[in-house]
């Protein structure tokens, strides 16, 4: 039986040195490439990403990526001034909809999120802004070489989650804040010798000093 947590960076058939968790399946190598870890500053892909790590608790990642398109249908994009204006009506829509994860208290928390994230306006904030406040130190973060260096959560994750309820988020503990953070660039989590590391630390290094 392998133990994942012992896996360092995988080379691929293709000769492409990647991580571990992202050999199991195409979605996930595409994902992992293009995706993971590249720096995010838009807010509608923000709020998207933290609504669908949301969807996945207690599922898998590559269910809620084969899925993600019907999520974005049934969301309005991830605009969150539409989805803000859902009403009971929608909830019972989503609830009928295959396409995506069909869990009420899930559902209700993507338009509270979307919310949550219009009242951040109002305070003359963003979720980009809120988000991006809570990077750590990049040179207290030591580059993981194995799968089992990767934490679950990090103190920045742990006051990040308690700030996103403060502020009407729901659904998003710190476990689920700090996937969100990896996936978003926040936090760069790429295993040592993995290609995508060095592209990932550059985008984020090319980030504008204040994000808005």
């Amino acid at each position: 039986m392998t133990d994942w947590a012992t896996i360092h960076a995988i080379r691929g058939d293709d000769g492409v040195r990647r991580c571990g968790w992202s050999m199991s399946a195409p979605d996930y190598i595409a994902y992992h490439d293009n995706e993971w870890g590249r720096p995010v500053v838009d807010e509608v892909r923000i709020y998207e990403k933290l609504c669908l790590e949301g969807f996945q608790a207690g599922l898998s990642w590559l269910t809620i990526l084969r899925k993600r398109d019907g999520f974005r249908r049934a969301f309005a994009g991830f605009d969150p001034a539409k989805v803000a204006r859902f009403t009971d009506r929608d909830i019972d829509r989503l609830l009928d909809d295959a396409a995506i994860v069909r869990h009420r208290r899930k559902i209700e928390a993507t338009i509270a999120n979307a919310r949550a994230t219009l009242d951040l306006h109002d305070e003359q904030r963003s979720l980009a802004a809120l988000m991006w406040s809570f990077e750590p130190r990049r040179r207290s973060c030591p580059v993981p070489t194995r799968l089992g260096d990767v934490p679950s959560t990090a103190p920045e994750s742990i006051a990040l989650a308690k700030e996103l309820r403060r502020c009407g988020f729901r659904f998003l503990g710190p476990t689920t804040v700090y996937a969100a953070m990896q996936s978003l660039g926040i936090v760069n989590d790429h295993l040592k010798g993995c290609s995508a590391r060095t592209p990932c630390e550059h985008e984020r290094r090319t980030l504008p000093t204040t994000i808005v």
